[in-house]
């Protein structure tokens, strides 16, 4: 019998009263069963935990959060002071996703996961993107329901040759959009997957990573299951895990 690939999902650090929690979106875990994959929710981890976590794994799922990057990662101060950090999540994805790449695994990030996957490699992010000029307000629209807030906002449009092209049947599709930081100075070494009407980058990948890797800057991961280009993305996501898994793990007896 063959088990399913496993794919790590970092949580979030969120105080719940006067306690501190792990949580991870429900919609993230659904997801990576959309995938044909095992969740694994990881809280914080520490340095000496990473490798180990890795070898238990077929693949990563960066997720999003409310949470920003700590702009100390990328040699800025915080822009804006009222917008909530999270520190520790920091603290090991942004040297885990190295790893990843490094062995090969299959990386899937969203959103924030994204901005982390950026920095993380080199890169840098506006902080607050609709102040800068060219670009567009990428940001929910404030008050409304999560149905209105993670509608379709804008078109990408995919950069040809890369493979988010060859993933999906469409070149040219509508995404949600709820993020208010986003790519700056591109990390050496990734390429363009798809790009906004106003420029921006909405999605990237490592282009000579040793194993399947795409970053998005929308939700995917939203009412997926009804939804054509988030199925093509996660099937082929779930397709590298099962591959890897394939050449990394035996059979259970």
């Amino acid at each position: 019998m063959v088990r399913k690939p496993v794919v790590l999902v970092p949580a979030c650090n969120k105080p719940l009263g006067e306690h501190p929690f792990h949580v991870a979106g429900k919609k993230y875990v659904d997801a990576v069963r959309l995938a044909g994959a095992q969740p694994l929710i990881v809280p914080t981890a520490l340095p000496e935990e990473l490798d180990a976590l890795l070898d238990l794994a077929d693949g990563v799922l960066l997720t999003g959060s409310a949470s920003n990057v700590h702009p100390s990662h990328f040699d800025e101060a915080v822009h804006d002071p009222a917008l909530p950090l999270d520190p520790d999540r920091d603290a090991w994805t942004l040297p885990l996703i190295p790893k990843v790449l490094a062995r090969g695994m299959p990386l899937f990030a969203i959103c924030r996961g994204t901005q982390e996957a950026n920095v993380a490699l080199g890169g840098s992010l506006h902080q607050a993107v609709q102040e800068v000029d060219p670009y567009d307000d990428h940001r929910a629209p404030s008050g409304e329901p999560a149905a209105v807030q993670y509608g379709p906002a804008h078109d990408v449009e995919v950069v040809p040759g890369g493979l988010l092209a060859e993933v999906l049947d469409s070149k040219r599709f509508a995404v949600n959009s709820v993020h208010g930081q986003a790519v700056n100075k591109l990390a050496p070494g990734l390429r363009v997957e798809a790009r906004a009407p106003d420029g921006l980058v909405e999605a990237f990948s490592v282009a000579e990573a040793k194993g399947f890797n795409l970053c998005v800057q929308w939700h995917p991961e939203w009412q997926a299951s009804s939804n054509p280009i988030s199925m093509q993305l996660l099937q082929a996501f779930g397709q590298a895990c099962r591959a890897y898994r394939d050449r990394h793990r035996t059979a259970i007896p």
